[in-house]
């Protein structure tokens, strides 16, 4: 992934925010020194958005689109009230029994439903609403899991969706590969969208943070 954000100004950012609970720690270190594609963990500092995001909308149900192995899971969950519930999908069972491990070593970890099976036949079988849905799965499917996941949010929720600067490679005009022609998409899907309010934050690899428009806006 390359470097959108001086990794000393990611670093100093992350020291001065929520801090990383020893259980994430653990599993973070973990998935870097074992796992092949370890940069798709989401790091302390966007951990700590998404802890903070959760807590702003008072989110009692979590929905994420892609779990690796758990850490942004355990984020949510540590952040969700005793009754909260996280259900999480992967498709990739090596990935998942990291995160079952250190599920069962966190105090939260009670908390989180995994759903095994592609994301969008999970999505398609589900009930809202959810205060929050977190999509960072596979990116040619995005545009389809942010049309579901319209569907299942909660009026007063926030889809958050990772990688959509993708290295910086959006930028590129044509596209170098089919991904990114999809995030490109997505983007332009979500600037267009006239039912949210979305806003772009550049924190790691690009997060949409998007919330559905109020039926009457105010005068």
């Amino acid at each position: 992934m390359a470097d959108l954000v001086l990794p000393d100004i990611e670093a100093y950012a992350a020291a001065c925010s929520l801090p990383e609970t020893p259980v994430r720690r653990n599993l973070r270190e973990e998935t870097e020194r074992t796992m092949e594609f370890a940069r798709m963990l989401v790091g302390p500092l966007e951990g700590a958005f998404l802890s903070m995001m959760t807590r702003l909308v008072q989110a009692q149900r979590v929905l994420e689109i892609g779990m690796f192995t758990g850490y942004s899971a355990l984020c949510f969950a540590e952040a969700l009230p005793d009754q909260g519930r996280v259900m999480t999908c992967e498709v990739d069972e090596e990935s998942a029994a990291v995160a079952r491990r250190f599920f069962a070593q966190s105090p939260h970890g009670g908390k989180i439903d995994i759903r095994m099976g592609p994301a969008l036949e999970t999505m398609a079988n589900l009930t809202g609403p959810f205060e929050v849905i977190f999509i960072d799965a596979d990116k040619i499917n995005y545009v389809n899991y942010y049309r579901r996941a319209m569907e299942l949010l909660s009026p007063r929720g926030v889809i958050l969706i990772d990688n959509v600067l993708w290295d910086g490679d959006v930028l590129l005009n044509p596209p170098p590969d089919d991904r990114t022609a999809a995030i490109q998409e997505l983007n332009r899907v979500v600037a267009a969208d006239s039912r949210v309010t979305a806003v772009l934050a550049t924190i790691r690899d690009g997060v949409w943070v998007i919330s559905p428009k109020p039926s009457r806006e105010p005068s």
